[in-house]
């Protein structure tokens, strides 16, 4: 018995759900395999990479779907799509990141529609909606943290998480509720292994006149993926990216320099308790290998505990 990689229903002999490809685009009753292997899409990337502008440490390549071809094609303009193929380097970031996006939105953060496609192979890359585009090659505004702070690539972890609310009260149209956000997607990082999130990896947009934070994306359980790294998070807090203590979150951090209340607070964190058991049920079926499963499981313990 399959399981669908784009909603994670069982479906029987057939590789995605009648549910999945549905939401790609309605009129989709099929999905042909990425006419690449995983090594292969790594070197599309690379080679397309000066054309787009969704350069990374990660390999990324735009595509658009077709509905008549039944499947995504990798173009270098106008995609809708982004794709990411298996990393050669780390294991099982397509199956780490879909997973946990999907428990982002268990607890109410904005995510793009996203899923996996299948290669040639057999392997699976993960794709995801570019929330930044609408009609034919329209754009909204859309600037990271790195672009609003005057940050580069090459700094994007050089920053702290106190300056970070300065960006939201100057740029956010309703800096209050986006501080209540930020929180709750910097809380559900740590607790998810998250230790990049760094100044690319949070955006602001601007649609019909108010400016937000954009959808989430790039969220993954880096812990796993590297393998007991030495820090916590990307971005300073309190001085140190590692030893961080509950107290740091929640009193320094919220209530000192985000100005939340109590009650914001904790019904942030008891969102989250209450989400652990989906959020575990999410982890046994996803398409993690058991010892990965395990390993996010241990780690999502662990943390919350600690809160």
């Amino acid at each position: 018995m399959n399981r669908c990689p784009i909603t994670y229903e069982q479906c029987g002999t057939a590789k995605y759900s009648e549910k999945g490809l549905k939401m790609i685009a309605a009129k989709l009753t099929g999905l042909y395999d990425l006419p690449y292997t995983a090594s292969e899409l790594r070197r599309e990337a690379a080679n397309r990479a000066k054309k787009l502008s969704i350069q990374g440490v990660q390999p990324k390549l735009s595509a658009s779907i077709s509905v008549v071809d039944q499947e995504f094609k990798v173009v270098d303009q106008f995609g809708t799509y982004i794709i990411k193929p298996q990393n050669d380097i780390f294991p099982q970031l397509p199956e780490n990141e879909d997973l946990t996006m999907r428990m982002a939105k268990v607890i109410g953060i904005n995510v793009p529609f996203h899923g996996m496609v299948y290669g040639k192979d057999g392997s699976l890359s993960y794709f995801i909606k570019r929330f930044d585009r609408y009609g034919k090659g329209k754009k909204y505004a859309t600037e990271d943290f790195a672009q609003l702070t005057g940050n580069t690539r090459d700094t994007k972890y050089r920053f702290s998480m106190e300056k970070l609310v300065s960006v939201i009260e100057e740029f956010c149209t309703f800096p209050v509720v986006e501080k209540v956000e930020f929180f709750k997607r910097i809380v559900y990082c740590f607790v998810t292994g998250n230790e990049d999130m760094h100044l690319k990896n949070f955006s602001l947009i601007t649609k019909n006149g108010k400016t937000t934070l954009a959808p989430a994306y790039d969220l993954l359980n880096s812990s796993i993926a590297i393998n007991n790294p030495e820090e916590e998070i990307a971005l300073t807090l309190k001085g140190k990216k590692s030893n961080l203590k509950a107290s740091d979150f929640m009193d320094y951090y919220a209530k000192e320099r985000l100005q939340l209340n109590d009650k914001t607070v904790e019904t942030i964190l008891q969102d989250m308790f209450q989400a652990k058991e989906k959020w575990e049920e999410l982890i046994s079926v996803s398409f993690l290998s058991d010892d990965m499963k395990e390993k996010y499981s241990k780690i999502l313990e662990h943390r919350l505990k600690m809160f």
